[in-house]
């Protein structure tokens, strides 16, 4: 295929040429001369799977041929089955002995870093490791470096890294998979170098980033008929610039870096670097202007002088749009809308991006329009149904159970999927139901059982739901474990508890647990941990669950249907092997594109520089390659967002560079090109404004519905006359309406529970000290408090709190307390003191219930009510808070069955806040009858059928929460406005 010659072969192709299309028709062009089975003793070895695929597409699209044996550069042992090695220690192996490792050295050296950050910790020394094998680099030149003038944190990571790779060594003989690959490499250049294959030998599409590749394209290159050839090789850039790219300190960073070391080891220079292919690109000029605004930093002053010399500017940005969005969203907006317009034209568009938020929103944007992208990364295995159910399951152990996470489960499409699944769904809605109006925040087997009793007329359903309820308490409660297990038990206990839930109350097959893709590749992820787990240590539920989070983060599954054969989402990696009409770099902001270099736990920028590792710039390097190489298609889009969700963002480096290179070529129409790329995203800006603007709708008016007088309500608490005066609306809501707010799912220790704890608090005390009065003290008040917290306030942090509340007022509710035995003693509590008073000419009663009453020696009555907030003053009971004045009443007329007809004496609210105190009703300025009279009139008032029952009419503040505010659409209208009366028939 190749002229002799003893020099290094390397090819290039230019950036935005189609590299695998390139790559056969070239070589086409140099087999068209040979007999047919030539083509098949052509070794071309590629970097990824996905090239490999292509490659191979390209030639079945014909002429008809064989084809050349395409390997992966991962898979080389057919290339010499002569050198036989031992196969590779598994990964998760591995992983698993360094997690032993670094959890033990967390525990010794505990200002190193956090427990949590045990499996990050883990994974960045597993890829250090494998980046030293690939590099050539021994723990023993780890453990030479000069760290004199470094942090201690330092010294410490030199000696761990040495430790970790003698246990390894000491513990396995099988090799990593890097140190097997790099082993094979140099074995395979010694064959070579003795006795040289005479075949053609091709490494395409590489760029020699790691130091194994390195040293098989080095070999390579040397062979008779071998030869590299590179993918995005920039021959704009002049040859007296590559000099500058020798220290690696300073241009790392820059997208031809690795092409100029490779030449340097290989002996070449830029003159030797011919084209692999005679297909132009498609925008010359635009390769020239790229080119220059990437120069290295040293040389950036060549933009004085090689600036005036670019031409076609024009020409070179004709096609580009520039893209600089609002917001993320506006961002994806615009992507989705041009990827429709593609899709219509019939074009061939592809996002890339390393962004997936921004993925995501675009794919949903383009859901409007029923266009399902071809995303070729996939979905990752932990967001899919499988992976999700797994790490739900696994947090079990981790934590005591709760509403939420019960109900989550119980709510998954896994869940009880292997058999009858309609009827555990329908189960699951009743208790939920049950949940929100009872609360049960931390169920226990118990407590399902009691909330789910008598949930059915039927009796043969209720023992179906019996049973049900039985299978939730015995399988998901009692879960939490507190002790250190080995991940062998770990895992068996896991898969077990995941099939079980998945079987359901009667199945012993685990349903949909495993089945499809992403359930095939969970069974796999787990079975390849518990075939491994022996490798694995003693670890809590915590260190477990994180482990099995990151197992399933780390794959990915495509389980896509249908997706548009011209719409594509790509990453980097997958954007060197395609090529489409219109390409879209998308996300361009620093810290995105290009990411950021993670932080390095084990050693630093200058550390690495001496051992020679590769330096945290590399991947801003590659980064940069595959942008040059992008932004080379035919049409190009480069999007960023100017703010991210929280704050601004900064442009990219390679796009400030290319504003302000055309910024400053004046000479040459540079600003004008510039704004007319971003006249054009301004265009589609304006697009997304468009698409998303609405026509505005008048607000909803201040509602006072007139329902008819039949439908009103005929009954009400003496609590909600108080919601009857400043809030009608709320009442017709639930009386006429039947509308009850729900509980939220995750009970929370609110002030309606504190005020529901403070009563049964109060009530057990009194009661105790009744039946013996030499209990009425402070430290027994307490005792009553820690007894009824225990039992109705599963929250250890507000029992505290309310405990200490109650402390606070013990020795005055006692003092008190002992005031008032001597003139009056409790006759009824909340249970019994119960009235019910009745208009019959109105067809409306009035019901009561107060928290205690007590009877003096002169037979008047006396009634408290407790509120663990501030009590209302006079004025605010002799207009709104009518409670105690309307009990008073109703006592005076005999509504209180236990009572009889009485003289009410006083009505006093003992307020039990923070700050303690007691106000009586003003019975004198508001006598009962009086208060009766007005209390008819406000009722005559609502069977009215002229009066509305008007939203939010009195409330004491605006910032007070209604029930009912939604409902009403409060916030379209105000305090201020009017009411607008409804009749409702």
């Amino acid at each position: 295929m190749f002229e002799g010659g003893s020099a290094p072969r390397l090819f290039g192709v230019a950036p935005g040429v189609d590299f695998p299309r390139a790559l056969v028709t070239g070589l086409r062009a140099r087999m068209q001369d040979k007999p047919p089975e030539a083509m098949a003793r052509v070794q071309l070895i590629v970097n990824t799977r996905r090239m490999q695929r292509r490659l191979r597409s390209l030639f079945d699209a014909g002429p008809a041929t064989l084809l050349p044996q395409i390997r992966l550069i991962t898979d080389l042992d057919l290339l010499d089955p002569t050198i036989v090695l031992p196969k590779s220690v598994s990964p998760l192996r591995r992983r698993l002995e360094l997690i032993a490792l670094v959890s033990r050295l967390l525990t010794q050296e505990k200002d190193l870093a956090p427990r949590s950050s045990l499996y990050d910790l883990t994974d960045s020394l597993a890829a250090l490791m494998d980046e030293m094998q690939g590099e050539g680099v021994t723990a023993e030149k780890i453990a030479s470096l000069d760290v004199t003038d470094q942090s201690g944190h330092w010294q410490r990571a030199q000696q761990f890294i040495q430790i970790a790779q003698s246990y390894i060594d000491d513990t396995s003989t099988l090799p990593d998979s890097e140190a097997r690959q790099r082993s094979f490499v140099t074995a395979l250049a010694a064959n070579w170098l003795a006795n040289p294959p005479q075949d053609p030998v091709i490494v395409a599409g590489s760029t020699g980033s790691r130091g194994t590749t390195m040293l098989l394209m080095q070999a390579i290159a040397r062979l008779p008929q071998g030869a590299l050839i590179l993918p995005g090789f920039d021959f704009e850039m002049p040859a007296p610039v590559w000099s500058h790219l020798d220290d690696a300190m300073m241009s790392e960073d820059h997208p031809q870096y690795r092409f100029h070391k490779l030449m340097s080891e290989l002996g070449v220079t830029r003159g030797d670097i011919a084209q692999w292919d005679d297909t132009p690109a498609p925008s010359a000029a635009r390769n020239a202007l790229v080119s220059l605004s990437l120069r290295p930093a040293p040389v950036t002053d060549a933009w004085l002088t090689e600036g005036a010399k670019l031409t076609e500017i024009d020409n070179a940005t004709t096609d580009v749009t520039l893209v600089e969005a609002p917001s993320p969203r506006d961002e994806a907006l615009a992507i989705a809308l041009r990827l429709r317009q593609a899709a219509e034209d019939g074009e061939t568009a592809a996002l890339i991006t390393p962004d997936r938020v921004l993925t995501r929103q675009v794919t949903a944007a383009l859901d409007q329009w029923s266009i399902l992208p071809d995303d070729s990364a996939g979905k990752p295995l932990h967001l899919s149904p499988p992976g999700r159910f797994l790490r739900h399951i696994a947090g079990l152990f981790t934590r005591r159970l709760d509403a939420e996470s019960l109900l989550t489960l119980l709510k998954h499409p896994l869940t009880h999927s292997g058999f009858e699944r309609g009827p555990h769904v329908l189960n699951t809605q009743r208790l939920e139901l049950r949940i929100r109006k009872k609360g049960l925040p931390y169920p226990d087997p118990a407590g399902i059982t009691r909330l789910l009793d008598r949930a059915v007329a039927k009796p043969e359903d209720q023992i179906q739901i019996d049973l049900w309820s039985e299978w939730v308490g015995s399988t998901f409660c009692a879960q939490l474990d507190d002790h250190p297990r080995h991940l062998s038990e770990w895992v068996t206990r896991h898969i077990a508890l995941a099939e079980a839930i998945a079987a359901g109350t009667k199945g012993a097959d685990p349903g949909e647990l495993w089945q499809k893709k992403a359930g095939q590749k969970a069974r796999d992820v787990m079975q390849n941990l518990a075939d491994h787990a022996g490798f694995g240590t003693t670890m809590s539920a915590s260190d477990y669950n994180d482990l099995v989070g990151a197992l399933l983060s780390g794959e990915e599954i495509r389980d896509r249907d249908a997706p548009h054969p011209n719409i594509m989402i790509w990453g980097t990696l997958e954007a060197r092997v395609q090529g489409a009409d219109l390409v879209i770099l998308a996300g361009l902001n620093d810290g995105t594109w290009p990411e950021a270099p993670p932080p390095d736990p084990w050693l630093n920028r200058a550390l690495r520089h001496q051992a020679g590792l590769l330096l945290p710039e590399r991947r801003i390097g590659l980064s940069a390659h595959d942008y040059q190489q992008a932004i080379g298609a035919q049409e190009v889009w480069l999007t960023r967002s100017i703010r991210s969700d929280d704050a601004e963002t900064v442009a990219s480096r390679w796009v400030n560079r290319l504003r302000n290179l055309l910024d400053g070529l004046r000479d040459q129409d540079g600003p004008q090109a510039l704004a007319d790329m971003l006249a054009r995203g301004d265009e589609w800006l304006a697009r997304v404004r468009a698409f998303e603007q609405v026509d505005s709708s008048d607000p909803a008016p201040r509602p006072s519905p007139r329902p008819p007088v039949a439908a009103r309500p005929r009954a009400l608490s003496v609590t909600e006359i108080k919601r009857l005066i400043r809030d009608p609306y709320a009442i017709y809501a639930k009386h006429v309406l039947k509308l009850t707010r729900l509980g939220p799912l995750v009970q929370s220790p609110d002030a309606l529970m504190r005020g529901t704890v403070a009563h049964d608090i109060m009530e057990r005390y009194i009661k105790d000290t009744l039946s013996d009065p030499t209990l009425l003290t402070a430290d027994h008040l307490n005792h009553v408090a820690r007894q009824v917290m225990a039992e109705e306030v599963p929250w250890p942090a507000a029992r505290a709190m309310w405990l200490a509340r109650i402390d606070k007022i013990a020795d005055w509710f006692a003092e008190r307390e002992v005031a008032r035995r001597a003139y009056s003693a409790p006759v009824a509590f909340e249970g019994q003191a119960k009235g019910k008073f009745t208009w019959p000419d109105l067809g409306f009663t009035l019901t009561a219930r107060a928290d205690r009453i007590d009877r003096t020696d002169a037979g008047d009555i006396v009634i408290y009510d407790y509120k663990t907030g501030k009590p209302p003053t006079a004025r605010q009971q002799a207009t709104f808070d009518k409670q105690l004045l309307i009990e008073a009443a109703m006592v005076e007329e005999g509504a209180f069955e236990t009572l009889g007809i009485c003289h009410t004496g006083m009505a006093i609210f003992i307020g039990l806040g923070s700050h303690p105190d007691e106000v009586t009703a003003p019975l004198d300025e508001e006598p009962p009858r009086e208060i009766l009279t007005n209390l008819r009139e406000l009722i005559e008032a609502y069977l009215s059928p002229g009066q509305g029952f008007t939203a939010r009419r009195m409330m004491q503040e605006d910032k007070i929460a209604g029930d009912y505010d939604l409902l009403a659409r409060f916030g379209e209208w105000d305090a201020t406005d009017d009411p607008v009366p409804e009749d409702l028939t």
